[in-house]
Parts: C-alpha cells; structure tokens; sequence
C-alpha cells in the first residue's frame, strides 16, 4: 500500500537511492547480513522519517532482515517524492509527499500504525507520542521502539519522567557515531547549503548568528566561519555557552545579537528562540532559518503579525513586508532548512545514523524482553562496531593494545 506524490518519479527516485548506497558502504554490509540472519522475521517495523534517498537504504535493509516495512514522512517539507515513489515502486508500503498538510500529516501516521507495528522508529517521537494519546490498543503489540534526533528524545525523556512512556525506546540520537556525525557534520553542512540554494547569499563579510552550541549549533558555527562570516553563539546552558567562547566565538543575548545579525539560524529544540521581541530589533533584509526539528524555534506567527504583508518570493523563501517599513526573509516556513531547502545530510554521514538504527532495531527484536518501559542507549557493542565498519570501508587502520597495555588499564597498582 502507498499514497505518494507521482508514482512516476520512481526512476528517478531508484537512480538517487543507487547514489546514496555507493556512499553508504557500513549499509550495505548490514544489509548484506540482514538477508543472511532474517532479524526481523515475521515482523512489521514503522517508521516515521524524513524520507529521504538515505532513509529509503534503512527501509530497504530492514525489508532485506524480512521485516513488513512502513514508512510515513517526519516533517511536512522533507520527503524527497522520487525516493517516496521508488519505495512504494519496490513494494515497500509508504504514505508521504512533500508539502502535506497538517491533517494529511497525522492521516499518514495513524495509516502506518494501522499496520499493527512490533517495533518503531521515530525522528521526533510522533509515531511514540500518538500510540501513547489516541492509538492506545497498539501498546498491547508495540514491543520496542527508537527514536533518532534530540527533540525526539527530550520528549521521551519526559514521557519517561511523568510515567507516561509505555514501552523501552533507545535513544540513537545519544550515542556517539550519531550526535559527534550527524549532528556536527552532518547539520553544519546541511545547514548551509540549504541557506545557500534558497538565498543564493554571500556568506563572507555577514554576521551569522547560531542560536544553541549543542552538537548541531557547534557545527552550524564551524561552517558559516569556515565561510567567512563573523559568528555570534546565543545560549542558554552555561557549560555551552563557555564552550563557544573557548571556540574563539562571541557570546551574548538573542536580545544583543539581534540587532547585530544578518543571518540566524536556530538549532535548540525549544520554543520562541526568536520572537516578535527580536524581530523589531533586526536589520532590513535579516534572514532567519531553522534547523531544529519542529517549526516552533522561530515564532512565526509573531512575524505574521508584525508584517503588513508578505510573498513567497523564491523557492522556499517568503518576504515579510514589516510595518516598520524593514524585510525580513523566511526560509522554508520556518521549518527544518536543511531538508525542505536542501537534501538534507549527505549520505556518507547518514551511513553511521542509519547504521546505528539498523543494528539496534536488530539487537530490539531480540532483547526488547529484558528492557523495561523507559529510555535507554544504544548497546556499546553497537557503536563500536559501527565505527570499526566505517573504518575499515575507509581504508583507515588503528592500533591495538597489547597484553601489557591492557593488564596496565585495569589495574591500579603500577604508578610513578
């Protein structure tokens, strides 16, 4: 079963995801063990993702591991619908299109879990959120489930700490070859190139703001310097805020660095990092952009308000006629930038996240019987071997510890 945009993109959508293996060798030898081992025998995986030519290699190998697999759209910008027809095309069962509504959204969701799922995996916790409040008979079948990106995993965590979380959940996003990758890699670039294709502007000689230093605002940084442009780090944890200005960075106030600004970009997972309060502080022509998971960094509807009107103007990009007589510039809604504007991560990243998915969807079909309702972390196991895989796919060798070394490592008795 599917719904897609056109099935007649699927060509395009299978030549895309063939490009996406090639960079992705860790996959491709999962799956390769997948086919071997049958993991997911006689079991149903849903998944909410953006779906993209990356998730669309995850959705093959957990059908090659004999899995019933089905796939909804994690963001209503994100669906590539090439990949989503080449999916459905290949028999995998897929409900997504780019530009959905926000009721066709949740239409999409509760299709997937009409298909009954044993394990789930979640960018954003939607799929876990909406068995817990309207598909409650699912918790009966719903063994485990996982969740990819820091949102998701906040949400979960609260879930955890009310009681509310039914079922074990691992947090891929916390394990270390998805956050120190995906994250600071992955976001810092994808992040500038969808600024890049939706304003097409010179990124030397601005000042970039980066609202949120955790891994994803360190590596939004990284990039936009690496760019040209003068950085300010807006933060909220002192820990982080340090860390930024240890990383050479100015540090101050959104209120401060509005004024300041031509360019910001949000990366936080919380709610009105920007609001109509530093809006009417920015320059005309102010670029405001989002790669937090939900549309919720940047308010808006306080922009609405402020404006006499407002256009679309390019692809993906609105200008906001402010009563000030200033502009402003939208990207994508306000939403993910970095997928709706752009491609999202580049595949060789993604390589490690969806690794990591793969093997613990894996390691969940076998063990979810010892785990209590909860959040958990990935298995050690899993994110070392991840790593080695990726390693030796780039032909890169390490050294081994001796005897000598190890017996030293484990003991205290040796000193000066």
């Amino acid at each position: 079963m599917h719904k897609v945009k056109n099935i007649k993109l699927a060509r395009q959508g299978e030549i895309n995801i063939s490009l996406a293996e090639r960079e992705m060798p860790v996959m491709r030898e999962i799956t390769e063990e997948f086919k071997k081992n049958k993991p997911f025998k006689n079991m149903t995986v849903a998944a909410c993702l953006h779906v993209t030519k990356e998730t669309a290699v995850l959705a093959k190998a957990l059908a090659a591991g004999g899995a019933e697999v089905v796939v909804a759209g994690s963001n209503p910008l994100s669906t590539q619908d090439d990949v989503a027809a080449a999916l459905a095309r290949s028999g995998i069962n897929v409900f997504a299109w780019k530009g959905i509504s926000n009721k066709d959204y949740y239409w999409c969701l509760n299709k997937v879990l009409d298909f009954k799922p044993q394990l789930t995996i979640d960018d954003g916790a939607d799929l876990i959120s909406l068995i817990h409040s309207e598909r409650k008979e699912l918790l009966k079948t719903v063994l485990a489930g996982q969740e990819e990106t820091t949102t998701g995993v906040i949400r979960l965590k609260a879930m955890a700490n009310d009681g509310a979380l039914k079922y074990p959940v691992v947090a891929i996003n916390d394990t270390p070859t998805k956050h120190m990758f995906d994250n600071y890699y992955g976001t810092g670039q994808s992040t500038m190139d969808g600024l890049m294709r939706a304003m097409n502007v010179l990124i030397s000689g601005k000042v970039v703001v980066v609202a949120g230093y955790g891994y994803c605002g360190r590596g939004m940084a990284l990039r936009a310097h690496g760019l040209g442009a003068r950085v300010i780090v807006t933060e909220v944890e002192p820990l982080q805020a340090l860390k930024a200005a240890m990383d050479s960075f100015e540090v101050m106030p959104m209120k401060k660095a509005a004024a300041l600004g031509d360019i910001f970009l949000t990366a936080t997972g919380d709610k009105d990092v920007i609001t109509a309060e530093h809006m009417k502080l920015m320059k005309d022509g102010a670029i405001l952009g989002n790669s937090g998971h939900f549309n919720v960094e940047i308010n808006v509807p306080d922009l609405a308000k402020l404006s006499k009107s407002h256009r679309q103007v390019r692809d993906q990009v609105e200008e906001y006629a402010l009563k000030s007589g200033r502009h402003l510039y939208l990207i994508a809604e306000g939403r993910l930038m970095n997928l709706a504007a752009a491609e999202g991560h580049p595949s060789a990243v993604m390589d490690l996240s969806f690794a990591d998915q793969a093997l613990t969807a894996a390691w969940l079909a076998k063990n979810h019987k010892n785990l209590r309702a909860g959040v958990h972390n990935v298995p050690r196991e899993i994110d070392e071997r991840v790593s080695r895989l990726k390693l030796e796919a780039l032909g890169i060798k390490i050294d081994v510890l001796t005897p000598a070394q190890k017996k030293y490592l484990s003991s205290w008795q040796e000193g000066t």
